[in-house]
């Protein structure tokens, strides 16, 4: 980390999404290698608080009020651009697009105007879809699926024509990120692997590929040095992927459970996951189960971080079994697990 660092001390850094799991961890590393941060977030809750307690200036608005944008970026030298609409299962697709499209515009536009060395946006590895040789690398199998993925893809070239407008960007596409802080994405693999019982839906082999936050992080740092990645496009991943039934016995060795992978067909759920979603919709009720959960059964994801490694510098520095590791401990001593 001394080598991202370099150069880099006392900037005025801004983060939108602050709040967001991986918004959180970002502004905490920042505020701690002396970083002045200005997080930009669309409501108050008790995370706000936190932020500013931590010592950040936090600032509530949207990304789609180019007014608000452009007041959080007085004097900001570098940004970086978390925020995105994602999971939002009860509202118009169009929100998706004025987020994360036309949000990151404004994001773009502003920070031209404001005079900014540089955006990092943080977009997903979900625009490689199914990925169906493994592993991709960030050139091929480019096949985004869903509005969330689509509309975070289409953000992509904002970044390269800002870039040849004279803003130096860098394009973070982030694998499935899961570490201490968060309560949701991996917690019901955890939560179930507790009762020694985890159905599997389909023959367990897809390939999944997970990121520890605190490697995602170094990666933001990593990308916001002078001269490092600009105008390039990068997958953000840990060293390994995995099998999901692999996963699921580590995260039982994790916890010290023996856990039990009984299978059954795949396409029930996938049934009932469209069928579900359908229904829930018109009541804005969130679903029990949804096809995008139901992909984490059926879709391919692992990834070639080689580019990362050569042109970033990042080493992914925490493993699956250690990152496992500690999640569980966050969860217990969180009581969110015995």
């Amino acid at each position: 980390m001394d080598g991202a660092k370099k150069g880099c001390y006392g900037m005025r850094v801004l983060v939108t999404g602050g709040t967001g799991f991986t918004g959180k961890a970002l502004v905490r590393r920042l505020l701690n290698d002396g970083h002045e941060v200005v997080s930009l977030d669309y409501r108050e809750h008790y995370k706000t608080h936190e932020l500013r307690e931590w010592g950040a200036e936090v600032i509530i608005g949207s990304v789609t009020d180019p007014d608000v944008v452009r007041r959080c970026m007085k004097g900001v030298e570098v940004v970086h651009h978390l925020a995105a609409a994602f999971r939002e299962l009860n509202v118009d697709r169009r929100h998706y697009w004025a987020v994360n499209v036309q949000g990151t515009r404004n994001v773009l536009e502003a920070a031209l105007a404001e005079g900014a060395r540089k955006v990092i946006y943080c977009s997903t590895c979900g625009v490689h879809g199914n990925v169906r040789n493994p592993p991709t690398d960030e050139d091929h199998n480019l096949a985004p699926a869903d509005y969330y993925q689509q509309t975070k893809y289409e953000a992509e070239p904002l970044c390269a024509e800002f870039s040849a407008r004279g803003l130096k960007t860098v394009v973070l596409r982030p694998a499935a990120i899961y570490g201490p802080g968060d309560p949701e994405r991996f917690f019901l693999i955890f939560r179930r692997v507790a009762g020694g019982r985890f159905p599997m839906f389909g023959n367990g082999r897809t390939l999944y590929h997970p990121l520890y936050i605190d490697n995602l992080v170094d990666a933001f740092v990593l990308a916001q040095a002078p001269g490092v990645g600009e105008g390039r496009t990068y997958l953000i991943a840990d060293e390994e992927y995995v099998s999901i039934e692999e996963l699921v016995r580590r995260v039982g060795r994790a916890m010290g459970i023996e856990v039990k992978i009984p299978h059954f067909p795949l396409w029930p759920l996938v049934v009932a996951g469209h069928v579900c979603e359908k229904a829930c919709r018109p009541f804005h009720i969130a679903p029990p189960i949804f096809p995008r959960r139901v992909d984490w059964y059926r879709q391919n994801r692992a990834f070639d971080i080689g580019r990362a490694k050569r042109e970033l510098g990042y080493r992914p520095a925490v493993g699956l079994d250690e990152g496992l590791k500690r999640t569980y401990e966050w969860y217990r001593a969180e009581g969110l697990l015995a």
